[in-house]
């Protein structure tokens, strides 16, 4: 039995590939938006860190209707550290939307999101975007795009998948590359009669997969799934059960919502293939089927990729402890920490070897920059550790992640970054000219590309483009040196004053200005020349009748480095942690004591630590 009125697909793409103004091109021109509504670009990117990064990080469900069809669409991310999103909404959908630039062809998570759907024997659709670029070279991309089908062994009906040609800027689309289209019913055509309309037994028991889970204020959590067998009632009695763990819960649907347009609107029932939201399932998680209670058989889940980056998350305990936060103990950490697991299966948290520490594990720095970020904005404060990877035993062989890297370099930037390749244990795949840029791909420890961004960007001069994703654990590769530079450190407690800062920055860079509040241990610039030194950012000229007061102001600051949170992140070394609040980022010392940190040192140099 087949639901011929609905259509359900999900969107993917490599990062920045135009997703999010595709889907909201089709809600634009699905009839969501009134005639007259100004409509925010990318109104799909909700979240305040989406719209500033201009990346999508949370999956997301709408609709739009085309022909009293119901296609229910969801957008996803693009970056790799989030592919965990991607690949349990796949299980939601029928077919899925390939976005492709029409200039850069198929990238690292191009390739990782197909390879899932195909995996699934999802139908697929290829959308080469971004056609109007004047650098467009749609020919290639296709040919580009079939090769990578054939390396992802697809089969022959994969091998046909339509292609479909974009604007998503323009809100055009056509099937001939070289026709210009003049709006996307080409691609809702496309659609509705390529992807399948879902199947299932609407009058049989009901079964239906947890997929993702949002919160809500009023209602508590919502289990977002598609219902693969029979109907679902408001006030029906449920079981909870799960294909890999022995759980069968009872409990009762209180609320039902489904997706129209950006909304989600209250229903009574739905049946088969559509994509709802539970409201009242006490003890519900992301891989549970709801089942009849009288016929209970658990739908098997995608089983996620494991994370390959840990951090220490630890309570402030620094001299500015619970001054700029508002959730400040380890109760308050713990209690985030688990909740937020619970909504990414891409992250693992547990306990650390005291109760004012925890071990949160995930799929990258920027997976685990994002959780940080969005705790501080909460009014959590709290301290990190470096990253580190998570190392493996196979067969009684020390083994540790390696990434696939891509970079796009100008020509005469490729010494140097062979250069640091070298040093950081990068193993050269393959080289292709693009005109005066060359593409190169290595296979790369995953601890050899922290803090390898900005060096980039700098051996660049800012043109460098870098993408990763991860490719397998092979043997341990050896040391790499992670710094190549020394920190500056605060001497003492107090306020950074011009005359003290200007002395200080013969040394190195500094991140602060006049007047930031200091402690004796923080890290308050960086050693170009690789020793960590102490200065004294807080002296003051002492006065005398041969000098006035006034002659700081003669004193030039060169403007201090601003760092980002990923800035910071990248810069800690082993014996680094970066206090994070709701108002500040502080490199500082694990020992802040300055004579503790040189016996220290001295005892690792001695072995005897």
């Amino acid at each position: 039995m087949t639901n011929e009125k609905i259509r359900n697909i999900a969107i993917i793409a490599h990062v920045d590939h135009g997703k999010t103004s595709l889907v909201n091109e089709l809600l634009k021109q699905g009839s969501v938006f009134r005639e007259n509504q100004a409509v925010e670009d990318r109104v799909m990117d909700s979240n305040a860190l989406e719209r500033e990064r201009g990346i999508t990080i949370l999956s997301k469900n709408c609709s739009c209707v085309y022909n009293g069809v119901k296609i229910n669409i969801i957008d996803t991310p693009g970056h790799a550290d989030f592919g965990g999103e991607v690949e349990r909404v796949l299980k939601m959908v029928d077919g899925v939307l390939l976005v492709v630039d029409a200039f850069e062809g198929p990238m690292p998570q191009t390739r990782f999101v197909l390879e899932k759907a195909l995996a699934l024997k999802l139908k697929v659709i290829v959308v080469v975007n971004k056609i109007d670029r004047p650098d467009a070279r749609v020919s290639e991309v296709i040919d580009e795009v079939l090769e990578l089908f054939l390396e992802l062994d697809a089969d022959e009906e994969q091998l046909n998948s339509p292609f479909i040609f974009a604007s998503a800027r323009q809100g055009i689309a056509s099937d001939n590359k070289d026709v210009t289209g003049v709006d996307m019913k080409p691609l809702f055509e496309k659609i509705i009669d390529y992807i399948p309309a879902p199947q299932g037994d609407e009058n049989g028991p009901l079964q239906m997969l947890v997929s993702s889970a949002e919160h809500n204020d009023y209602v508590g959590k919502l289990a977002v799934g598609k219902i693969s067998r029979g109907t679902i009632r408001v006030g029906q009695s449920v079981t909870l059960c799960n294909y890999h763990e022995d759980k069968k819960t009872r409990s009762k649907v209180v609320s039902l919502y489904v997706f129209e347009g950006l909304k989600k609107t209250p229903v009574e029932s739905a049946s088969i293939g559509e994509i709802v939201c539970v409201a009242g399932l006490e003890g519900i998680q992301i891989g549970d089927t709801v089942c009849d209670s009288e016929v209970v058989e658990p739908i098997e889940f995608v089983k996620i990729a494991e994370p390959s980056v840990e951090m220490t998350f630890m309570v402030n305990d620094s001299p500015f402890a619970g001054k700029e936060g508002k959730f400040v103990t380890s109760r308050h950490l713990r209690d985030r920490l688990y909740k937020e697991a619970v909504k990414d299966l891409s992250l693992r948290v547990s306990d650390g070897e005291t109760a004012e520490r925890f071990r949160v594990c995930g799929r990258g720095e920027m997976h685990l920059s994002i959780l940080i970020e969005n705790m501080r904005r909460d009014g959590y404060e709290f301290q990190v550790s470096m990253p580190k990877v998570l190392i493996k035993e196979i067969d009684g062989v020390k083994c540790e992640p390696i990434d696939r890297l891509y970079l796009d370099v100008p020509e005469d930037c490729t010494g140097v970054v062979m250069q640091k390749m070298g040093i950081r244990k990068g193993e050269l795949v393959q080289m292709t000219p693009h005109g005066n840029r060359i593409k190169m791909e290595f296979l790369i420890p995953s601890r050899g590309l922290f803090g390898f961004k900005s060096e980039l960007l700098t051996d660049t001069r800012g043109e460098g483009v870098i993408n990763s994703i991860f490719y397998d654990y092979e043997p341990w590769k050896g040391e790499i040196k992670r710094k190549e530079y020394g920190s500056l450190i605060a001497h003492e407690n107090g306020e950074a004053i011009v005359y003290g800062l200007f002395n200080a920055q013969e040394r190195g860079d500094l991140f602060i200005g006049p007047g930031t509040p200091v402690y004796a241990g923080m890290v308050v610039g960086q050693n170009p020349k690789g020793d960590d030194i102490v200065v004294n950012v807080c002296k003051r000229k002492h006065l005398s009748n041969c000098r006035a007061s006034g002659s700081d102001d003669a004193l030039r600051l060169t403007p201090p480095k601003k760092m980002s949170l990923e800035d910071a992140i990248e810069f800690l070394g082993d014996d680094e942690i970066l206090e994070v609040t709701p108002k500040s980022f502080r490199i500082r010392k694990i020992i802040l004591d300055h004579n503790l940190r040189l016996r220290e040192r001295g005892k690792i140099l001695r072995g005897e630590i």
